[in-house]
């Protein structure tokens, strides 16, 4: 199947390593051209090398007021235009509730929601009819994840802030898509996995609950993620699309 893909232009922020550089190989590999990036200006350059000539990277950060001028103004100089965007951001903080900060809820909320937030109005402003905002978010926007409270507060919040938008922007042709990932086999994955007094027992218990049993590759989530922004998926908006070996078992 033809995607459509070919000199399309996005921004996927946090893709200097993860879900966010695994959506952007996908989509670099079908034809688009992308901005990458990352809190790390070397790594954000990095990202963007090993993408080849179609891709650029721009170091920012989320909770950056300034953040998505910058963005939409390095694609179109880059590229000369802007088809949509993906926002993902890195988790925050695991912990349970007695144990996070007001700080790190502050901080947390700057990032992974009022950021997405901004970066998709801003987008909002500039996109035209096909033009697309996803979200990376988390299972936990339909489930608690024990452990990842704060993940848990803000995830569903802006599944919902999503779908909002996708109702407000459907007249105008554009759409609003949602990514779900579950285990999907990323650094930060194991990082999580590594908290446990026996990270290996950890895995096997999570992936005995996957009807899959095993752990998505980042390629596995990239390609569904880069179908969704594609004009290929030109039907399909305020969705929310797990991608989980079926870890979640409600309809």
């Amino acid at each position: 199947m033809d995607l459509g893909l070919k000199d399309r232009v996005y921004v996927v922020t946090g893709a200097t390593r993860g879900l966010g550089n695994a959506v952007a190989r996908e989509l670099v590999a079908d034809g688009a051209k992308v901005v990458v990036t990352g809190r790390d200006e070397e790594r954000a350059a990095g990202a963007a090398k090993a993408l080849g000539p179609d891709a650029v990277g721009v170091a920012v950060d989320n909770a950056d007021p300034e953040a998505p001028a910058r963005l939409i103004a390095a694609a179109r100089n880059a590229f000369g235009r802007i088809d949509g965007v993906l926002v993902s951001v890195g988790g925050p903080p695991p912990g349970f509730a007695a144990d996070i900060t007001d700080d790190q809820w502050r901080t947390s909320f700057e990032s992974v929601f009022l950021g997405a937030v901004r970066l998709a109005r801003a987008a909002a402003a500039e996109l035209e009819a096909g033009g697309v905002i996803g979200f990376v978010l988390s299972g936990s926007v339909h489930e608690p994840i024990p452990g990842l409270t704060v993940s848990n507060g803000l995830r569903p919040g802006l599944a919902g802030f999503a779908k909002s938008l996708s109702d407000e922007l459907g007249p105008r042709g554009i759409r609003v898509v949602g990514v779900l990932p579950a285990r999907i086999d990323t650094d930060r994955v194991r990082e999580l996995d590594g908290l446990s007094a026996d990270p290996e027992a950890t895995r096997a218990a999570n992936e005995s609950r996957i009807p899959l049993r095993r752990y998505g590759a980042p390629e596995e989530f990239g390609r569904v993620a880069a179908f969704l922004l594609s004009p290929a998926a030109s039907y399909l908006t305020g969705i929310m699309v797990p991608v989980d070996g079926g870890m979640r078992h409600g309809f």
